[in-house]
């Protein structure tokens, strides 16, 4: 048979294998993983095909090189195995080719030096997408309380060990908790113990934008290689993508691939993943397969542990009395904690007067006075079904029943009334509802006052519990 007749066959026979691997396997593993490859020729019983990166092919040998040679083996009896190679490593197509029909080589000159395991581009790469990491942010600098004690150990366990621990672990926590401490603390700890190791921490927003750059310049094959061929990848804000089915997709698929490479995943959110709304129920379930550990919110005591160690660091005196009162009063979250420190100390050493009690509540009376009156969903939730007897999951729930709807629909109202939040940000809250739900419910418990004396009292009680 001519070369060219040759040619004709074995693209003809890949296409009916191709044509059958994409049934069995699926769109998008087909366009990720098959579609790039191409024939390069046959030889005795062997079918070479050719990928683009030395990534794609460890994956294709892995996952499909068996199945490509069975399939091809019932379209030409002939084929006895499937090698695949990198389309640019000519070199050694020419000398397997020359091997197998007996041709002596001509010595080679001496070989390069060998490259390291990461490519010189994909360095690159890893640095265009890492965010900065923050150097204050050490395991050194986190302060351990009750509240965040498991959180920092497992965060540790991780950064310290030599295998794959748990996967993924996965931080969760309100707002100002700690958990970017702890995932630059994870980073930092790795690159200062081990150079070699390649992590990318970023945000779970980057990590879209970047995956729709791929798609638009028709480049995916190397977005798929610059995340899967990590040794650590850390994505922090996970609910953000949320809703957002392709990057899901994506992003489903790059954690399979990394967890059977056994490289660590470490992800942050702020709720576990049972209660992430918009993710898809399989990646809920990949995401609890790993260490789920949370950051409750902080105690007097840790509060005050964090306010003594800010002075330190920041080298400045600051009276006891000074840092218990900003423990007791400020509560939200260790970021405003921490900014209302940098205020009072900055006042202190522009205006030249010494930080007293008094100076204290002058400089942060909107800080205070803020903090004295806010009141979150969650603690509206919570409070409204202890109240009623349910409990705080039903408040996101699909249930209809009057036994949960009516202390839902009162949640809502005190939602409105407390918070600074929109409609439609309080409907998120609720499990996902619509803006037109709160403002029904809103209208309902309104109507439901004034007809009920003792519904009426029952909503101010919960009112004056949360106000106060």
């Amino acid at each position: 048979m001519s070369g060219e007749a040759l040619d004709v066959r074995l693209n003809s026979e890949w296409e009916l294998v191709c044509g059958r691997l994409r049934e069995e396997v699926g769109e998008a593993a087909y366009q990720s993983w098959l579609k790039p490859m191409s024939v390069r020729e046959m030889t005795g019983g062997q079918i070479r095909l050719s990928v683009p990166t030395r990534f794609m092919q460890d994956w294709v040998v892995a996952h499909y090189a068996e199945r490509l040679s069975a399939l091809w083996q019932v379209e030409n009896p002939d084929v006895d195995s499937v090698d695949v190679i990198v389309q640019s490593d000519r070199r050694a197509l020419r000398t397997r080719a020359a091997e197998d029909m007996g041709v002596e080589q001509k010595p080679s000159p001496p070989l390069a030096p060998a490259r390291p395991r990461t490519s010189q581009r994909l360095e690159e790469s890893y640095a265009e997408i890492n965010a900065p990491l923050d150097p204050r942010f050490t395991f050194d600098q986190f302060v351990v309380g009750k509240p965040n004690e498991f959180a920092y150990a497992a965060a540790r366990r991780v950064a310290e060990a030599d295998t794959v621990p748990f996967n993924p672990l996965f931080l969760y926590g309100g707002v100002g908790l700690g958990k970017t401490h702890l995932m630059h603390a994870i980073a930092w700890s790795i690159r200062n113990e081990n150079a070699t190791r390649n992590v990318i921490y970023l945000s779970a927003e980057k990590f879209m934008y970047r995956f729709i750059r791929a798609l638009r310049e028709q480049n995916t094959v190397d977005f798929k290689e610059q995340f899967r061929s990590v040794d650590v990848l850390m994505i922090d804000d996970v609910q953000f993508i949320a809703g957002k089915d392709s990057t899901q997709e994506e992003f489903f698929h790059t954690f399979n691939a990394l967890v059977d490479q056994r490289r660590q995943i470490v992800l942050s959110a702020d709720k576990s993943p049972s209660n992430l709304e918009g993710i898809e129920e399989r990646l809920k379930s990949r995401l609890n397969c790993g260490l789920v550990a949370d950051l409750h919110a902080t105690t007097y005591e840790l509060r005050l542990g964090i306010l003594q160690s800010k002075a330190d660091q920041i080298g400045v005196d600051v009276q006891s009395n000074v840092l218990e009162f900003l423990a007791h009063k400020i509560t939200s979250n260790v970021r405003e904690l921490e900014g209302a420190l940098n205020r009072i100390v900055a006042h202190a050493q522009l205006v030249g007067r010494e930080t007293t009690l008094e100076t204290t509540q002058e400089v942060l009376h909107d800080l205070l006075r803020a903090n004295d009156r806010r009141v979150t969903i969650e603690e509206i939730q919570k409070r409204v079904a202890e109240h009623f007897n349910i409990r705080t999951s039903d408040m996101h729930s699909a249930r209809r029943a009057r036994s949960v709807a009516r202390p839902r629909q009162v949640a809502m109202y005190l939602a409105k009334q407390l918070t600074s939040r929109s409609l439609p940000e309080i409907g998120r809250k609720f499990g996902g509802r619509d803006h037109t739900t709160v403002m029904h419910a809103v209208k309902k418990v309104d109507e439901l006052r004034e007809r009920d004396a003792g519904f009426a009292e029952d909503v101010d009680l919960l009112r004056r519990m949360l106000e106060g």
